[in-house]
């Protein structure tokens, strides 16, 4: 049987934060609570939750207060655990937590920058280990995907979720199985199934989808991991047969010193790989003629390094021929 956490041991544990049930479990008087209240030793960051020192609470003091005001049961979600999950580098205003369908928070008085959210499947999409208490990551990103405004939010969710390493999409596939109902699922479906393949953007998602598949180009070796005199690079798009590589990135995503370090590997890859690249970015896939365009210029490319391939999507106006 586990013992019993002392105070000590509770407060390190939670950011130096507790509740006032938690005081009383741990043998600590009502009056003890007073008295450092009073005399500005502890402060309420929420109801019944106290920082038990002064000064500004750091943010996980801040999570942790919330957590607690919320009650038995209750986990981080959402927005607030992509932070903990590190899916995101940037804390939301609102901290999410949800809670079983049984229990009411709020029945208990306001929660001043609390969002609460209900689950009947918290048991199984809570994480068993990790501390605070937070749902998995693969359910994380599930339910980003249904608060997603637009397809392109709900594909960068799980571009983050594989990028970072964090989780892979046949384990958000396994995950999004075990919900009966959800939106778009097919939609999903597809997407963690590009996501698997190595289209790890938007950008790469709309090269793969609306540039190399419907113009009959060959199918590239996405994230191609090669190995260079200053380490190991990835590449987005490689055509092994035909040593050509479709790199997709923008200007606006990438800070000078990433910008210089792409070109010196596209020298290296071209001078030691005999690996020509090709750079394309947002304006380049911004609409329809714009990617036939891109389409054309890949399989220019590839007809001048290997054998002829291509041809012109539905688009009317399509630049791509035939390849013979």
């Amino acid at each position: 049987m586990q013992e019993p956490q002392t105070y000590r041991e509770v407060l390190a544990g939670q950011a130096a934060v507790i509740s006032r049930v938690q005081c009383v479990d741990l043998g600590l008087s009502t009056d003890t609570v007073e008295n450092q209240l009073r005399y500005g030793r502890w402060r309420q960051l929420q109801r019944g939750v106290y920082a038990t020192f002064t000064g500004e609470p750091a943010r996980a003091s801040r999570l942790w207060a919330a957590l607690l005001r919320a009650g038995p049961g209750a986990t981080f979600s959402h927005q607030t655990a992509a932070e903990l999950h590190g899916l995101t580098d940037k804390p939301g205003p609102l901290i999410h937590i949800t809670v079983p369908t049984d229990r009411n928070p709020a029945r208990y008085g306001r929660l001043p920058g609390i969002v609460i959210h209900r689950s009947a499947a918290l048991a199984r999409t809570r994480h068993p280990t990790m501390s605070p208490p937070r749902i998995r990551v693969e359910d994380t990103v599930l339910d980003l995907i249904e608060a997603a405004a637009s397809f392109e939010e709900k594909y960068d969710w799980i571009c983050r979720a594989i990028g970072r390493r964090l989780t892979t999409a046949k384990r958000i596939r396994t995950a999004l199985d075990a919900r009966p109902k959800f939106p778009g699922r097919r939609q999903i479906e597809q997407a963690l199934a590009d996501a698997d393949e190595g289209a790890l953007s938007n950008l790469e998602l709309w090269y793969l989808r609306d540039v190399e598949r419907p113009h009959g180009l060959p199918t590239a070796r996405r994230q191609a991991r090669i190995r260079q005199q200053t380490g190991c690079r990835y590449l987005d798009n490689l055509y092994e047969e035909y040593q050509l590589c479709v790199e997709v990135d923008g200007t606006a995503a990438h800070p000078a010193s990433d910008q210089w370090r792409d070109k010196r590997r596209d020298r290296w890859n071209a001078v030691h790989g005999k690996i020509l690249t090709l750079r394309f970015g947002y304006l380049d896939l911004r609409d329809q003629q714009s990617k036939c365009e891109t389409a054309a210029e890949v399989a220019t490319s590839l007809c001048d390094r290997g054998p002829a391939i291509g041809h012109p999507c539905r688009h009317q106006t399509c630049p791509v021929t035939r390849a013979s």
